[in-house]
């Protein structure tokens, strides 16, 4: 035995900085590099093929603990394990149990990052983290993500499922997102315990149930020309802004961020960009004379590239002043938002406008899959004439 093992001295070992493989006999090799690196090898034949496992550096593992980790490789191939493929096995669960203690906030913020681009703009990602934050974090963040189970979930949503029903619903669906890609990435097993079908919905009231859904307090449309008349007695941009918002039917969000470059005055037509759209898709409005004016009169005292202004330079108005200047018109508890609404209610109440070109006006996604099929362009010129009626009836006193 002692012939064929235990070939190779220490001092040897030490000295030698040839490169090349020397046995020690029974598997073991010494590996010299050509940058003068040493490191184990235990070399062997597994169904005819010649296959070896690292033992580890010299620096690290000496002669002697090198012949042990041999002998317990020689071991397996008698028990009919594979050494390699055991190595690879404890590699990989180690892996596993190290990414099974990620906590909860570890695997959120990686999902945060990877999926970055997906949100429309800064605000969506922040209300994203923030609701985990203020509710999921405090209870579970801090635990690993495979500790994760339906009381826990329960505990964070039960207090806030009927009081604050949509903030509690998106917070589900965030756990339910961060969880799944905690399970597709290895880090997890199991069902995930914020599934709503099947699952939660056996636990939880329906969000329908639980808290019905609470419109935009809307302005009746027979009390409009009256506020229009009111609105054009008000001074500074709000006003301006919230008039044009009206006769264009649009959302807060279009109106403040609007540019003089998505105009087309001459042709009497905003186009506004897809990714400032609710469903990511490029909207044309028509533009009645009097929006028109509006941003003619904007552009002739321009300060920057929005077409309405906040007093920072360079931004544009804040989404909240023209709310403001809605409480204080005394016209009762009202929104911007609400506008659309009086704007629906009239076009389907006091028009023959078809219902379709009214919802393209409102820039509202068609939800049966069939019929928008169908619809291949965007109404353009029939809303043409609805928002030049929709101008007339706001001007009318």
């Amino acid at each position: 035995m002692a012939g064929t093992i235990h070939r190779l001295k220490a001092l040897a070992v030490a000295q030698n900085t040839t490169p090349g493989l020397y046995s020690d006999g029974g598997g073991l090799y010494l590996q010299i590099m050509k940058a003068g690196a040493k490191s184990w090898l235990f070399r062997y034949m597994r169904q005819s093929k010649a296959r070896s496992v690292g033992l580890g550096p010299l620096h690290t593992v000496s002669l002697a603990q090198a012949r042990l980790a041999a002998h317990a490789c020689r071991g397996q191939l008698q028990e009919g394990v594979d050494p390699l493929a055991a190595k690879k096995d404890r590699q990989h669960a180690q892996r596993m149990d190290d990414a099974r203690a990620l906590s909860f906030r570890d695997c959120a913020t990686q999902y945060h990052l990877s999926h970055k681009d997906a949100w429309k703009n800064k605000k969506h990602a922040d209300q994203w983290t923030n609701t985990l934050s203020t509710y999921a974090y405090p209870t579970f963040g801090h635990l690993p993500i495979a500790d994760v189970d339906v009381e826990l979930v329960m505990k964070v949503l039960e207090p806030i499922w009927k009081v604050k029903t949509e903030t509690a619903s998106r917070l589900r669906g965030r756990i339910e997102s961060v969880i799944d890609w905690a399970t597709a990435r290895g880090y997890r097993r199991g069902d995930n315990p914020a599934r709503w079908k099947g699952h939660l919905d056996h636990l939880l009231i329906s969000r329908s149930a639980a808290n019905k859904v609470a419109h935009h307090p809307a302005l009746p449309y027979g009390q409009l020309p009256q506020f229009i008349s009111a609105l054009r007695d008000e001074v500074g941009i709000s006003p301006l802004a919230l008039e044009f918002t009206i006769l264009c039917a649009s959302r807060t969000s279009e109106t403040i961020k609007a540019t003089f470059a998505e105009f087309d005055l001459e042709a009497k037509v905003w186009v506004i960009p897809p990714a400032r759209m609710k469903a990511d898709r490029e909207h044309r409005v028509p533009l009645s004379d009097r929006a028109c004016a509006i941003v003619e009169r904007m552009a002739n005292s321009a300060e920057n590239d929005f077409v309405f202004p906040g007093r920072k330079k360079d931004s544009s108005l804040t989404n909240m002043a023209m709310l403001e200047l809605v409480r204080g018109m005394k016209f009762g508890p009202i929104t911007v938002h609400g506008f659309r609404s009086t704007f629906r209610d009239w076009a389907g109440e006091c028009t023959h406008h078809p219902r379709e070109c009214i919802e393209f006006a409102l820039a509202h996604t068609v939800k049966d899959k069939t019929e928008a099929a169908y619809f291949r362009g965007d109404l353009f010129e029939k809303r043409r004439l609805l928002m030049n009626d929709w101008a007339a009836f706001c001007q009318s006193q």
